[in-house]
């Protein structure tokens, strides 16, 4: 005869539990970018609409070395989604990625683990996709030109995805190296490797600056009225974006904690209004106005945050699930 009381947790075994693992080849194969840039749509503005647990993320710096941050998120038909991504930029000269990342997600009910999947094409995938979002929404219907300012891992995912908002006449990239430049525009059809970046952004309709620079890698002035700019570059205590031009455009974020101080913030909206931002999610709603002329420069500065990282995830496990991609195991 039993008592009727709980039993002991000591007495209770997890078992072997299933769960997916997710390559990044799997990841890759599971992700398609036009789907890619509206589940991100949809999530901003979920985040707008305060549905989404977004915490600040913690960071453990390893000295002389890099950093690693937590990134938990969740909302309503979500897994509760956690990703670890650790930055170490020596990382480069050993030939591997210097943002090396894994997501984890959980059974919001239970709290069992489901599935682990690379997140580091991901991390790459939706910080390049909320820019590339932007332009989609706040640059010129008529824009023909673009110019790409970096020749890494973002920038690579911004010239996959830009065709995809736009048909532009020309995609252009350029770097502080122009053989870096060349290298990565062989890679994608049709687009070319300039080598004067101030000619490049003086003629273009979108900018998307996509560096790890610790001072600006463009000058306000020479943006043209009606020019759609973004940057997903983070590099304290400077950073990409020139300050100027934040002052004298538009400017849009993925929430105002963008203002914060850094690592959560990003260091050009320092001492910034944050109501001097507007947040893309409200933007999408309709609640706030996005571009109103064809003469106002509009900017977006992303920091990355784990909203893009859940949508992202839960595309890429949906598909797996469709597919039947990845490996089971027993943890």
């Amino acid at each position: 005869m039993t008592s009727g009381l709980p039993i002991s947790s000591s007495a209770q075994a997890k078992g072997d539990i299933s769960v997916l693992v997710l390559s990044e080849a799997d990841v890759k194969a599971c992700i398609d970018l036009r789907k890619l840039l509206d589940v991100l749509a949809g999530g901003f503005k979920a985040l707008s609409q305060g549905k989404v647990a977004n915490p600040a993320r913690p960071q453990l710096d390893i000295p002389r070395a890099g950093y690693s941050l937590a990134m938990p998120a969740w909302m309503e038909g979500m897994h509760l989604t956690v990703k670890i991504v650790n930055v170490f930029e020596d990382n480069i000269v050993r030939g591997i990625p210097s943002h090396l990342a894994t997501i984890h997600l959980f059974d919001p009910k239970t709290g069992m683990p489901i599935c682990i999947m690379d997140g580091t094409y991901i991390t790459a995938a939706r910080t390049s996709g909320s820019a590339v979002l932007s332009a989609r929404e706040l640059a010129r219907r008529d824009a023909k030109i673009a110019t790409v300012v970096g020749a890494g891992v973002q920038a690579n995912q911004h010239l996959h995805l830009l065709p995809l908002v736009r048909d532009f006449a020309e995609i252009r990239v350029c770097s502080k190296e122009f053989t870096d430049a060349q290298a990565l525009a062989a890679r994608h059809q049709g687009v070319v490797a300039v080598e004067d970046i101030e000619a490049a952004v003086r003629s273009s309709d979108v900018v998307c600056l996509a560096t790890h620079s610790y001072e600006p890698v463009i000058a306000a002035e020479w943006v043209r009225p009606g020019t759609h700019v973004s940057s997903v570059g983070v590099a304290p205590p400077g950073g990409e974006l020139p300050v100027p031009l934040v002052r004298q455009g538009s400017l849009f974020v993925e929430t105002r904690d963008a203002f914060a101080p850094t690592p959560v913030g990003s260091c050009e909206l320092v001492n910034l209004d944050p109501e001097s931002g507007v947040e893309l999610g409200e933007m999408l709603l309709g609640k706030r106005p996005g571009r109103v002329s064809d003469q106002q420069i509009t900017i977006y500065k992303a920091m990355g945050i784990a909203m893009e990282d859940m949508v992202a995830a839960d595309l890429a496990y949906r598909e797996a699930i469709r597919l039947g991609k990845g490996q089971v195991i027993s943890l």
